[in-house]
């Protein structure tokens, strides 16, 4: 059965255009990596936990913003890792400089035994479609694409 996980985004109204709210992830690994590196705040949902849920609970935990309601649920796209997304878009400019997310355990470097704590997320922006596509994962594209398209007509 493949891993689903559930995320919320936020995108808001410029004169320019609409702009989309994504987050880096936090941790070595992704440490001075920007394109195709940015994602949906999104999680796995809890058991019992309906995935619109889900998606705002994980929303709140990684970047310590309220969630807006969520407006339109977007179709569940399949990443190239075989991982479900369901994703729902809601408007909302959110003050980014009170963003804080949660910290997560990892092993570091991999198989040292060294464990070490840091952010699921260490940056959020806004972005316009030109640059949103750029930096999204290239696995979330696809909810990019369709999320682009309602929010222009």
């Amino acid at each position: 059965m493949p891993v689903t996980s559930a995320g919320l985004l936020v995108y808001r109204r410029e004169p320019a255009g609409p702009e989309v709210l994504l987050a880096h992830p936090g941790g070595p690994w992704w440490r001075g990596r920007d394109a195709a590196a940015w994602s949906v705040p999104k999680g796995l949902p809890e058991v019992g936990e309906t995935l619109e849920a889900a998606a705002r609970r994980e929303f709140r935990e990684e970047t310590g913003l309220e969630p807006p309601r969520p407006r339109i649920a977007l179709r569940p796209v399949r990443t190239g890792s075989g991982k479900v997304i369901h994703c729902w878009l809601g408007e909302a400019d959110l003050d980014l400089g009170t963003f804080r997310s949660a910290p997560f355990e990892l092993e570091w470097p991999p198989r040292s035994g060294r464990r070490i704590l840091t952010p699921e997320i260490d940056a959020l922006g806004y972005f316009g479609e030109a640059e949103a596509w750029k930096r999204i994962h290239v696995g979330q594209r696809p909810i990019l694409r369709e999320a682009f398209d309602l929010l222009s007509t």
